[in-house]
């Protein structure tokens, strides 16, 4: 499948001076990202800056983001991730291990299984179906998908389209099973005071952790640099990590902005050709985890809702947001060490999976 980029194509953008494409793309990333976050849709602040992206790119804008910027924002979304691994979470791993292991393993057994046929059947290419499919944080999948081979553009598409369709399945559901129509959405405080000695901590681990991973050479080495040294310094220092809302929204953005510029028309024709097959694995895998929850109630007598979220394949963040809306009603760190031991998983073993089942498929 074809998807080289057209670079002969001129867009009304094209002319411009790099200022009024970044202007262009500034104005366009506002309006989608606040209109996402009016709606209050998943992930808006890097999915809106992505499509705003995407729609300059394909009007043929040639602006990029400095690499300095992106190797950044990847830092501060890896100390993100590294400062979440809570010791309770990590220690309630022993006292339900069966049913970690059970749920982590179907579940990328499936989402291994789907990517193969999209793989297979040439709707994707190569890894690209494998990572794209695989059950984790997406904005992590995706970072870790360009390091090892895979088009990280194709995988963003069938990452981010998984976590609005979970996301909106799992928000349906939790109000359906529970009356959350008195619980309103905790509201962003984008700039909260800060104190300055952890801010300062914070940036000089991001710092540390992105030359670090550089240093030994790590796939996406500012990312797991940054999740690397974000795990040491609040596990093992008990240092509490300074990520203000209105930093985390830049580094989205960031990312949102790289992936989305580097889309060009061929490859928009596609995504948009693969996607009908995309959304049917989406749901299968979603159909499947949905069993899966089931099996873990017959079996465990563990609440329906509970193990629903908790094997929701996807948006992790997203997941804890629901999950705390119908807190109780629900096991919060149950559906939360489900969820990390999965994305961990997936981190750790993405990599040689990918590769193995890539090559059963013929990519």
């Amino acid at each position: 499948m074809d998807t080289t980029p057209q670079t002969s194509f001129k867009g009304p953008l094209t002319r411009l001076d790099p200022v009024f494409q970044w202007l262009f793309l500034i104005v366009l990333t506002v309006a989608f990202a606040g209109v996402m976050l009016l709606g209050a849709l998943p992930a808006a602040l890097l999915i809106g800056p992505m499509l705003a992206a995407v729609a300059t790119g394909a009007l043929g804008a040639g602006i990029r983001v400095p690499g300095l910027g992106f190797a950044s924002a990847q830092a501060l979304v890896g100390l993100l991730i590294g400062g979440s691994l809570e010791p309770a979470i990590i220690a309630s791993f022993a006292d339900i291990w069966p049913i970690l292991l059970l749920s982590v393993l179907v579940t990328v057994a499936a989402s291994s299984f789907l990517g193969f046929l999209v793989s297979r059947w040439r709707i994707l290419p190569g890894t690209t179906a494998v990572w794209g499919s695989a059950p984790g944080a997406a904005t992590a999948m995706v970072l870790m998908a360009g390091a090892f081979g895979a088009d990280a553009r194709l995988v963003a598409f069938m990452q981010y389209l998984r976590v609005i369709f979970v996301t909106v399945a799992a928000a349906l559901i939790a109000r359906l099973w529970v009356d959350t129509s008195g619980v309103d959405a905790p509201e962003t405080v984008w700039f909260p005071p800060i104190d300055l000695a952890a801010f300062a901590i914070t940036l000089v681990t991001a710092l540390a952790g992105g030359l670090f991973g550089r240093l030994v050479r790590l796939p996406a080495p500012f990312f797991l640099g940054g999740m690397l040294a974000g795990a040491l310094v609040h596990l093992g220092g008990g240092v509490a990590l300074e990520l203000p809302p209105w930093l985390m929204g830049a580094a989205y953005m960031v990312v949102g902005w790289t992936i989305g510029l580097k889309f060009d028309r061929a490859l928009l024709r596609t995504a948009f050709r693969a996607l009908p097959q995309v959304v049917i694995s989406i749901l299968a895998l979603m159909a499947f985890c949905g069993v899966l929850a089931w099996f873990l109630h017959v079996e465990w007598g563990i609440d329906p809702l509970t193990a629903y979220l908790a094997t929701s394949p996807g948006g992790m963040d997203s997941v804890a947001i629901i999950a705390a809306a119908a807190s109780q009603d629900v096991n919060l760190s149950f559906i939360m060490a489900v969820q990390m031991a999965r994305f961990l998983f997936v981190l750790l073993a993405g990599p040689p999976i990918s590769r193995m089942v890539a090559r059963w498929a013929g990519g």
